[in-house]
Parts: C-alpha cells; sequence; structure tokens
C-alpha cells in the first residue's frame, strides 16, 4: 500500500471514529442518559440558554453521521469546534482530568484538535462525499463530451 492510500484510509479512520463519537455523545448521553430536557437544564444551570442544548444535540447528531458517511467533512469538523470549545469552557473549572466530578477539560480539547486534523485531511476513503464528487465529474465529461460532438 503507497503513502497516499495510507493517509486516505488513516483519514477515514479518524473521520469515521470522530463521528461515531459525536452521535454517541449526542444520542446516548444527551437523549438516552440526562434526555434533551435534562441537558437544557444544566445548560441553563452553567449559564447558557437551555434552548442551545437542543442546537448542540442536533449539531453534534447530525454533523456525527455526516462525518460518518463522508460527507462535507471539513466543513462539519469545522462547525463542531465552537461546540467543543463550549464543552472544554463549561468543564474548565472541574480540572484536567474528565473523571473529575463533573468532567474535566482534556477530552473536549482533546476533540478540538481531531478537529481541527479533520479540516486539515478532508473526507478520506470510503466517503460518500468523494463518491458524489467522482459521479459528478463523470457526469460533467460526459456532458462536455456530448456537447463537443
Amino acid at each position: 500500500m503507497d503513502q497516499t492510500t495510507r493517509v486516505m484510509y488513516a483519514t477515514a479512520l479518524l473521520r469515521i471514529t470522530l463521528g461515531a463519537m459525536f452521535v454517541a455523545h449526542s444520542f446516548i448521553l444527551k437523549y438516552k442518559v440526562y434526555s434533551l430536557t435534562g441537558t437544557a437544564g444544566y445548560f441553563e444551570s452553567i449559564g447558557l440558554p437551555g434552548f442551545l442544548a437542543y442546537i448542540v444535540f442536533w449539531m453534534e447528531f447530525i454533523g456525527g453521521l455526516m462525518l460518518i458517511a463522508g460527507v462535507a467533512s471539513r466543513w462539519v469538523a469545522a462547525a463542531l469546534i465552537p461546540v467543543l470549545v463550549g464543552a472544554a469552557w463549561a468543564h474548565a473549572g472541574n480540572g484536567w482530568v474528565f473523571s473529575n466530578a463533573n468532567g474535566g477539560w482534556e477530552y473536549p480539547l482533546y476533540l478540538v484538535v481531531v478537529s481541527i486534523a479533520q479540516v486539515l485531511l478532508g473526507d478520506g476513503a470510503l466517503s460518500l462525499g468523494e463518491r458524489l464528487k467522482l459521479a459528478d465529474r463523470l457526469r460533467t465529461r460526459s456532458l462536455r463530451a456530448a456537447t463537443t460532438r
């Protein structure tokens, strides 16, 4: 396997696991464990508007699915960075380790760095986005060939 192929698959691995983390964090933690109402209450308890919890839930859930599928990965990862910075801020007073009471800030900070790497790398292998781009390029070539005949 050549270097380019390895990078494409490493990028896919990063993208898929980051997406799975966002889906799990939104659906399992915010929806199943705490409920959206409970999450909204937590947001309010730290001084944020409660409705923001619903926006964050959907951003993480839909963004996670888009990352798993490999659709607009750069844009999705970039859009989720402010959510992660907000999470780091929310946990800043709890110390470094996320196992501290109410969680620490090292995990959200780590996810900021991973998301920045995803922004720099793009979709990678096994992505729907790359397949759609390829299909679009083939369609464009086909149309050009048909119009030049």
